[in-house]
């Protein structure tokens, strides 16, 4: 079945593949359990301003005070391993719902391709 919606959170349990198109280009065609294994949030709080340290492949990197927060877009592993070389005094990783891939792919329709 093939369904078009902005109101992916009411179908967040019933899609099992999924294409994200902006402008008339496909940005995105991926299974969902891909998807959410993929791509992910890190929040990291330090105890002062965060280093200035590069983030390869980070998406949406947002600094706040003391704290960081970027997608990983396939490299959530090495982001946190990067981050945890600066010694946060608080590291999360989590999983970003369809909804949320959606919104953070307007970024990645900047970029050349997935």
């Amino acid at each position: 079945m093939f369904v078009s919606t902005h109101l992916i959170a009411e179908f967040e349990g019933l899609i099992d593949e999924f294409t994200i198109i902006a402008q008339g280009r496909n940005l995105l065609t991926m299974e969902a359990d891909q998807a959410r294994n993929r791509f992910c949030k890190i929040r990291a709080r330090f105890t002062e301003a965060p280093p200035d340290v590069k983030l390869p492949g980070a998406i949406n990197v947002r600094q706040n005070g003391r704290e960081l927060e970027l997608i990983g877009n396939g490299n959530g592993k090495e982001l946190v391993e990067t981050l945890r070389g600066h010694r946060p005094e608080e590291l999360r990783c989590e999983a970003l719902s369809l909804e949320e891939i959606f919104i953070a792919s307007k970024s990645l329709s900047q970029e050349s391709t997935l």
